[in-house]
């Protein structure tokens, strides 16, 4: 389900090379092309926070981070020339000259750039995945990236308290981002964003788009930000450790080092993280409310009110039994929502409409906005979503999924990795083995299913 009204993102490098984004309620689901939000959707205005927009990114992130290869030592491929492309090219280089790029830009930034048909191949295979949100999240708040990304805070604790300080955005909330995005620095892409916008702008499905990325991306070389060869992204021209599109970078990217640059690509992650905070900053976050609160439903609870265009401050919604998950009252922080997520079988959140629309406005998938949200609660030292799941509908935990894969190629089914990762292979496992055994064909690893295949 995609919610038009919604408000990056690519990268989505995370499920299992499957693209997706997400609806008001559904998390599991295709990219969300739209044409104006951060870093992954072009974002042509500053708006208000209300004018939430699209997203572009390739994947919703977040698995497999943790044991991918950094993209800076990935082999460096060569492609086959292109005659009409290059043709293409020599007839853009006059566009650019009239959007005020030197010749001498022109010229070092499309020098030996092929056709490059690895992101004609990435752009044109975006299959649909579905993940549940617990599968999600069960990646995105990994031991290891909670853990790294502690380490982060203690790292760079100096840098994040002046950034804070000065953005107004919590810095666990930064550094969430940042794991999302990169995994704390380690997969920033290693594509040449001038190579992979023109081949986009010349033969992608979204032409106009990218050739907007494509002048924007001329329009850094020429400031002096960076150079051509260090420019370098996604596929689909995310770039740095938390994933700018170039027109989101023209409008959000700071010098926060005070060196004359806005490098958001080196090892040193400072521009990158203050420009992830002034993004979120100008997109309206405010300090000290929250995202949002995991809640508990009351019995008979009408559902018609789980919706996004329904708000209520939390003390009018205590007032129809909804508390926390440990029966308090939340605070009123500010007007919010009941969020129930298709495939959270048992999660709702009470959302705030100012902070949550700011991660959103970031990437527009409930998932990825509930991912860094908890993320970053994570990092404050909050525990686990807990969930009011039904018997045996409880999701496994990653050495659960571990014992149901084993059980899984016990009786059968061929899996490569014993890795307590729901990828896709794992699912259709899963959903072969629920549908030969009479079950609920829907690839849940469940608390019941990991049962039912031990007593066989």
């Amino acid at each position: 389900m995609l919610r038009v009204s919604g408000g990056i993102a690519a990268l989505l490098m995370m499920i299992s090379g499957e693209s997706v984004a997400s609806g008001t309620v559904d998390v599991s689901l295709r990219p969300i092309l739209r044409p104006g939000s951060g870093l992954g959707g072009e974002v042509v205005s500053v708006e208000p926070v209300s004018a939430i927009r699209s997203t572009l990114r390739p994947r919703l992130r977040p698995d497999g981070f943790e044991n991918a290869q950094s993209p800076l030592v990935t082999e460096v491929k060569t492609y086959p020339r292109n005659a009409r492309f290059e043709a293409w090219v020599e007839s853009f280089k006059p566009r650019a000259k009239r959007a005020g790029i030197s010749q001498g830009v022109i010229n070092s930034a499309f020098r030996g750039i092929r056709y490059n048909t690895d992101v004609i191949e990435r752009d044109g295979n975006q299959a649909e995945f579905s993940k549940t949100i617990w599968e999600y999240l069960a990646n995105a708040t990994s031991a290891k990236r909670v853990k790294q990304g502690k380490q982060m805070l203690r790292k760079h604790k100096r840098l994040l308290d002046q950034i804070e300080r000065k953005y107004g955005v919590e810095k666990e909330v930064v550094v969430a981002v940042w794991g999302l995005e990169s995994f704390y620095g380690d997969l920033r892409g290693d594509y040449n964003v001038i190579e992979a916008m023109a081949t986009l702008a010349y033969d992608g499905r979204r032409r106009d788009f990218f050739q907007k990325q494509l002048i924007a991306a001329l329009k850094i070389l020429q400031r002096g930000d960076t150079t051509a060869s260090k420019m370098k992204g996604s596929w689909a021209g995310a770039m740095g450790h938390t994933q700018f599109i170039p027109t989101s970078y023209e409008l959000f990217a700071v010098d926060f080092t005070g060196d004359g640059k806005r490098d958001i690509w080196g090892k040193n992650p400072a521009d990158a993280l203050a420009s992830t905070a002034a993004y979120l900053s100008r997109s309206g976050w405010r300090k000290g409310m929250p995202w949002g609160v995991e809640v508990r439903l009351p019995a008979g609870f009408n559902r018609g009110l789980a919706s996004r265009k329904v708000t209520k401050m939390p003390s009018d919604w205590a007032k129809l039994g909804i508390k926390d998950v440990n029966g308090r009252a939340i605070r009123d922080y500010g007007s919010a929502s009941i969020l129930i997520p298709k495939s959270g079988r048992g999660l709702a959140l009470m959302i705030f409409a100012k902070n949550f629309r700011a991660i959103e406005r970031y990437n527009a998938a409930d998932a990825y906005v509930i991912g860094v949200g908890h993320l970053s609660d994570r990092l404050k030292g909050g525990a686990p979503l807990k969930g009011n799941f039904k018997a045996g509908e409880r999701p496994l935990t990653e050495e659960e999924t571990k014992e149901l894969q084993k059980h899984l190629k016990r009786v059968g089914y061929p899996l490569e990795k014993i890795d307590g990762k729901i990828g896709p292979n794992t699912k259709k496992m899963i959903k072969s083995y629920q549908s030969r055994n009479g079950l609920t064909a829907d690839g849940y690893a469940s608390e019941a299913l990991l049962k039912h295949i031990k007593r066989r």
